[in-house]
């Protein structure tokens, strides 16, 4: 059990896969082969073809010794990556050396190995990749081979014309790797995020789980114990006052007993009283998540609110409490003197708002509350943190079925408020699916007819 709560390797999680490279090695070999044939048997270019197959032929020998040589699962350090984008860079490089420079058409191809290390390697080695890139780009306007054209003719490009692909392919490059780069390394927050997030869904609902494994316990000893007790109670009625073994079958009898007040008691809990845990009116939710907070030298002032209706039941549920209690949290965590919890409801909506007289949400960054390693209040002397709990919070929340709003309550920076709100009907549905699934669930449990006779009020 313990290591299915550990962290995920996420850093090897995320890095590029061998294979994917493979697999795009081939496809630029087959499009540059396709590229060779058709322009020098083709179109009758004059093309140095040799050269050109040499190279192509050293990126497939490159690709066979990686594909038969790992596995292809085998993810790539971030050395070894850089190493290999290089070599592919360098490999599309000569072959326009050998095909006109910056004046084929093709030579935009050269933003792919940036764009790749982009996605997948860290910042300063994609920065160093491209200006190779752009370095080897600056040689290619001067130094190429004459652009393949008809025979006898030469197909001259103005200088000016050149200078224009490479300031245009120096633009591609810087803007489509910060691009990818950005986008990728959202995503990579995201993903430890959420992978944050499921490992405290993972630990809260092990410890839900501990009273269920209780009561299949009970109800899988029931049986044992009850043939013990019983053959304890014959073997104590036969030997009767035998001094040599009397004494240990009254102890052997007397412990039975013991056992039996103690799976009484986890029946009980599991089948009784189960049934009003499970089931947690708004009021008991809202003691239940400030509880905890109440001695750290600031008020909670608790506000009811509108109640149309009779009060609604929901169903416990240990996302909701702990996201519920985080941001209980981390309204205390920066509130000045006092914070506020509110809760009403109606026939539409179950509605909470925490609140706290701190310096509340800076405007330029209230729009992004929630996203993964946003922190919300980095001027605040207390508190502080990446941001991670209340996106965790917040993920925790909405699979519940809330929708979540962050404001300032009053003037800016004098207070911010979070407001939760539920669709009465799903907030009631989940508590009326707990009513319904225990009864069910517990009768499973029951102790079957020898634990009963043993655990029966009457006993002979």
């Amino acid at each position: 059990m313990t290591s299915d709560l550990d962290t995920p390797d996420l850093a090897q999680s995320q890095r590029l896969r061998l294979n994917t490279l493979i697999r795009l090695r081939w496809l630029a070999i087959v499009g540059q082969s396709i590229t060779v044939v058709i322009v020098a048997y083709g179109y009758q270019f004059p093309l140095p073809v040799v050269p050109c197959f040499a190279l192509i032929a050293t990126s497939a020998a490159l690709n066979l010794y990686l594909a038969l040589n790992y596995p292809a699962t085998y993810r790539l350090s971030t050395p070894a990556a850089f190493a290999i984008l290089t070599l592919d860079a360098l490999q599309l490089a000569g072959l326009l050396f050998l095909t006109g420079g910056l004046t084929n058409p093709f030579s935009l191809l050269m933003i792919v190995p940036v764009v790749v290390s982009a996605t997948s390697l860290p910042l300063r080695m994609t920065a160093l990749l491209g200006v190779m890139v752009v370095a080897m780009a600056s040689v290619l306007v001067f130094f190429h081979f004459p652009l393949p054209w008809f025979d006898g003719t030469a197909l001259a490009m103005p200088f000016i014309y050149v200078a224009g692909m490479w300031m245009a392919l120096s633009s591609s490059i810087a803007f489509t790797g910060i691009y990818a780069f950005r986008v990728a390394e959202e995503a990579r927050l995201l993903a430890n995020a959420l992978a944050a997030t499921e490992l405290v869904l993972q630990r809260e609902q092990h410890l839900s789980a501990l009273d269920g494994l209780a009561a299949a316990a009970a109800h899988e000893l029931g049986t044992p114990l009850a043939t013990i007790a019983l053959v304890a109670r014959e073997m104590e009625l036969t030997l009767g006052n035998d001094a040599t073994y009397g004494e240990d079958v009254r102890l052997l009898r007397s412990q039975s007993e013991r056992c039996r007040d103690i799976l009484k008691r986890l029946t009980s809990l599991s089948s009784e009283g189960e049934m009003h845990l499970a089931r947690l009116p708004l009021t008991s939710l809202v003691e239940e998540v400030i509880a905890p907070h109440r001695d750290f030298g600031i008020a909670i002032r608790l506000e009811p609110g509108e109640q149309s209706g009779p009060e609604p039941v929901g169903q416990r549920n240990a996302g909701v409490i702990y996201g519920l209690g985080n941001l209980v949290e981390n309204a205390v965590d920066f509130a000045a003197a006092s914070a506020t919890v509110q809760w009403s409801w109606n026939d539409e909506e179950v509605t909470l708002r925490i609140a706290d007289d701190g310096p509340g949400f800076p405007p330029e960054i209230i729009g992004r509350i929630g996203d993964p390693y946003m922190s919300t209040r980095q001027g605040a002397e207390r508190g502080g943190g990446l941001g991670l709990g209340l996106f965790i919070a917040k993920t925790l929340l909405e699979r519940s079925g809330a929708t979540l709003s962050f404001k300032n309550h009053r003037a800016p920076h004098e207070g911010a408020s979070i407001e939760i709100v539920w669709p009465r009907a799903l907030f009631l549905a989940r508590g009326q699916a707990a009513d319904q699934a225990l009864p069910d669930a517990f009768a499973d449990a029951q102790l079957d007819k020898p634990a009963q006779d043993l655990y029966g009020a009457k006993q002979d």
